[in-house]
């Protein structure tokens, strides 16, 4: 997420991004476990600690909308590297008028 700066030019307004799915595939011939966290300063908090995903399969990680302040960090890892795509869909709200 972009970190605010009004006085920028053009100005960075604070925004807030409403994360409302996360997919996640697993194309390979094996189980993948993944993990996903948010980082926000200097705190760490786990989502999913070794979720495991099926080989083959798409699973949803999300059943409620994930909020994430500004300049908050959402990182995934995965296991092994080259099994898994990661799909993110969110809105980002921009708070107050310039």
């Amino acid at each position: 997420m972009p970190t605010a700066n009004p006085g920028a030019t053009p100005p960075v307004p604070p925004t807030t991004d409403v994360v409302k799915s996360i997919l996640v595939c697993n194309d390979s011939g094996s189980t993948t476990l993944v993990d996903l966290e948010v980082v926000r300063s200097s705190a760490t908090f786990e989502l999913f600690k070794a979720k495991s995903v099926a080989t083959n399969t798409t699973t949803e990680l999300l059943s409620q909308p994930l909020v994430l302040q500004e300049s908050d960090v959402l990182k995934a890892q995965a296991n092994a590297a080259n099994q898994v795509h990661i799909i993110v869909s969110f809105m980002e709200v921009t708070k107050g008028q310039l």
